[in-house]
């Protein structure tokens, strides 16, 4: 993989990751000490649609 491609891809993970914590935070103002229940359980169901 040649270095441009690599830190673009780099970038964008962390650009990711940096929404990821947002909607994190406002999952957690919806719903409170629930969020990281909902968060896995809706995880978990998606994976099984996967598989």
């Amino acid at each position: 993989m040649d270095q441009e491609k690599a830190m673009t891809l780099a970038e964008k993970i962390i650009q990711l990751d940096l929404k990821r914590d947002e909607l994190f935070e406002e999952l957690i103002a919806a719903c409170g000490n629930d969020a990281f229940e909902l968060l896995r359980h809706v995880q978990n169901v998606n994976q099984l649609s996967y598989d």
